[in-house]
């Protein structure tokens, strides 16, 4: 038999731990001497210990562990919660390889004493009901023509603006134009309401995207956009669809273009 001082040798477990084992029920001394207290282990009840030890590295916690080994002649059992946990495992290492990515883009940037007032964060839009106008317009300063038909064909409509409710204009040509724009304002509202002319009532799915939120007029919108841009390349992601703008604060709310808040959104997957 051993004394609690020397299994905790054998076994590299603190005797303050030991004693938190016996508590949980997970490993209790062999015998304790009824005069002295002194508690006493087997030496087979090393490889006990053992197990504990390797199952709490393995990231199991202590109620799991507990319950893996008093089912441990169930090998099904063990293998299904052993497959579970590295699948944890491996999603736990690649939240901190993109951790470490966003450092090192971060880094990148404030070492090259670039602008670092535009913040690029991943997000995602859950799928959601829009009013939608697409028309072709002349350039990208006539967005407001969009918002003019819309709000002409469903004005009787008293359509009500879902919570929160998203402003956003979606360019669909591939690259900037000069002229002869296709852009698609949508606002997402609650309810059911009939098409009309040039306003389309639909469902569209969710979108995840790199975005960045600024305050100021629409002349900052270009270096936005090379910012988020430089993020996307810099951390393993691709393009998955048409970039779109949502506009949080406007030209509807105010008349001061330096309280214009915009958010210039890239959908991406991963490479």
């Amino acid at each position: 038999m051993l004394k609690i001082g020397e299994f905790s040798k054998l076994s590299r477990v603190s005797i303050r731990m030991l004693r938190h084992y016996d508590e949980l029920g997970l490993l209790t001394p062999e015998t304790i001497d009824p005069f002295t207290g002194y508690r006493y282990y087997s030496e087979g009840q090393l490889v006990r210990m053992n197990r504990v030890t390797a199952l709490r590295a393995m990231g199991f916690s202590l109620a799991a562990v507990r319950n893996l080994l008093d089912h441990w002649e169930d090998r099904e059992n063990l293998e299904r919660c052993l497959l579970v946990k590295r699948e944890e495992a491996l999603e736990e290492a690649e939240a901190a390889a993109w951790r470490a990515r966003l450092l090192d883009t971060a880094l990148e940037g404030l070492r090259k004493e670039s602008d670092m007032s535009y913040d690029v964060l991943l997000k995602t839009l859950p799928e959601r009901y829009v009013a939608s106008v697409r028309m072709t317009i002349p350039g990208y300063e006539r967005e407001g023509e969009l918002w003019h038909v819309l709000c002409a064909e469903t004005d009787h409509m008293h359509l009500r603006a879902s919570d929160p409710c998203y402003c956003s204009v979606t360019f669909y040509d591939e690259g900037y134009r000069e002229a002869d724009v296709d852009v698609e304002a949508q606002k997402t509202v609650e309810g059911s309401y009939p098409d009309t002319e040039h306003v389309k009532f639909k469902t569209v799915p969710a979108v995840t995207f790199a975005s960045c939120t600024y305050q100021g007029s629409y002349e900052k919108i270009t270096q936005v956009n090379a910012a988020v841009a430089a993020w996307v390349e810099s951390n393993g992601y691709a393009y998955d669809g048409p970039a779109f703008n949502i506009y949080h604060v406007s030209p509807h709310e105010t008349n001061d273009p330096e309280k214009f808040v915009t958010e210039v959104c890239y959908p991406v997957r991963k490479k």
